[in-house]
């Protein structure tokens, strides 16, 4: 049972937990081993990092809420088994675990969260993304763990490693202020159809009196079921990104002067939430769970054709900020200005709503881009291009946040390879530890 220690030991060190520096440490047992211990180090892991799921999910729905972690925990430490069996040197699986990740963003069930890079969040270091991306910094991290073990390079690795999380960041001027509104609609009642224009004008109006300098409003996910007459008189001319609340797309908007001048239909739909993967064959499994959440039939939302920014606001909706694809793509189609509508209520009082934020922060390190975000529930922030939190409004309440932020152009390494460097690097050490085990077929790792 020895590596499910260690597995919860690397679950501190990732948001929003704050032993990020001790990440290393906690990879160092979890290089070796084969398929029992990868197994047990994943359900170390993933019953402690998405501890949120059975929280939010059983306060929100009851106790068949809580059912569905079971098979999801199952299937990702049974990722880290079958990873751990093909992996027979440290090294080799360094780069199998970053493969893994990459994977774990793609196809049917992509589902993005928990990579090591994150461990990372809090540290300076993290501006490294810029170069590669969050796989850039899982990468390092995992080299950092391999490093340490090795006697003749722990004072190194040691030093590097400090550095990381000592130098200095450059200041990032902002000359734009945007008006961020929070406002605390239960999620469920706006599932089964309640209206929320009124807080969101009356939220709107205040805000604007109190900050009459915001250029720009932005208000959560699906915070609008309709365009009230009265808003653009409220907006005063200014251009408002809000989330629209439709029966087919999850979609943002850009309004000014009252029209519509772009949309934006989500294309990144959350699985089993938004959309039911193999409905075809779990269609009773779903109507069970349908029933006894007490929603009926769900139907799955349309998603978006392409990702597309709205002018220069470069739209995400909620889960969209998980997939550095996303954000990228917004940058290199002219987005100047993240901005990211979510409603974190669904996570209730548990960390996934911390955690959702942390993995949004990184987006605006890869791109060079301030990042605003409008949380329903929280988190509301702006996020300077260097990651850091500018400003914030508490989470759990009706309110607004002047949020300092600034246009920005040009393009980081990131944004120019993508993850393709990363990746190569990773695939070789992968490669190179299988063409060791086909040369040594007797050779078994312990």
């Amino acid at each position: 049972m020895w590596p499910l220690f260690p597995g919860l030991a690397l679950a501190l060190a990732l948001p929003p937990f704050p032993f990020g520096p001790l990440a290393p440490l906690a990879l160092i047992p979890l290089l070796r081993g084969g398929f029992r211990a990868g197994f047990l180090a994943g359900l170390g892991v993933w019953t402690l990092h998405l501890a949120w799921l059975p929280q939010s999910f059983g306060a929100l729905f009851g106790p068949w809420g809580v059912v569905p972690f079971i098979p999801l925990i199952l299937l990702k430490a049974l990722s880290f088994g079958l990873l751990f069996a093909l992996t027979p040197t440290p090294l080799a699986r360094v780069g199998g675990w970053v493969v893994l990740e990459w994977l774990s963003g793609q196809g049917e069930l992509a589902f993005p969260w928990g990579f090591l890079g994150y461990a990372l969040l809090e540290a300076p270091g993290r501006v490294l993304a810029a170069w590669g991306g969050v796989h850039l910094l899982s990468l390092l991290v995992l080299l950092f763990a391999w490093a340490l073990a090795q006697p003749r390079l722990r004072l190194l690795a040691l030093s590097l490693w400090a550095l990381l999380w000592l130098f200095p960041l450059p200041k990032a001027p902002a000359d734009r202020v945007a008006l961020l509104v929070q406002g605390k609609i239960n999620p469920l009642e706006k599932a089964l159809g309640a209206r929320a224009e009124e807080v969101y004008l009356r939220l709107l109006r205040e805000g604007l009196k109190a900050h009459p300098e915001a250029q720009v409003v932005v208000f959560p996910e699906t915070a609008l079921s309709a365009l009230p007459p009265e808003l653009s008189q409220a907006l005063g001319g200014r251009p408002l990104v809000s989330g629209l609340n439709l029966f087919g797309p999850n979609r943002l908007i850009l309004y000014a002067k009252g029209r519509i001048l772009a949309t934006y239909d989500k294309v990144k739909l959350v699985p089993f939430g938004e959309r039911f993967p193999f409905r075809e064959v779990l269609g009773g499994v779903y109507g069970f769970f349908f029933r006894a959440f007490g929603f009926g039939e769900l139907l799955d939302r349309t998603p978006g054709e392409r990702v597309l920014p709205l002018g220069p606001f470069g739209g995400m909706i909620c889960y969209e900020s998980a997939f550095p694809e996303v954000a990228r793509r917004l940058a290199l189609e002219g987005a100047r200005v993240l901005v990211l509508a979510t409603n974190d209520a669904w996570f209730g009082p548990s960390l996934g709503g911390l955690q959702h934020f942390a993995l949004g922060r990184m987006r605006a390190v890869e791109t060079g881009r301030w990042l605003l975000r409008a949380g329903n529930d929280g988190v509301t922030a702006s996020i300077d291009p260097y990651g850091r939190v500018v400003a914030r409004l508490p989470a759990h309440t009706e309110g607004y946040l002047a949020a300092p932020f600034a246009f920005r152009a040009g393009q980081t390494p990131y944004l120019l390879l993508g993850d393709l460097p990363t990746l190569g690097v990773a695939l070789t050490l992968w490669l190179s530890g299988l063409r060791l085990r086909v040369r040594l077929p007797g050779w078994r790792n312990r």
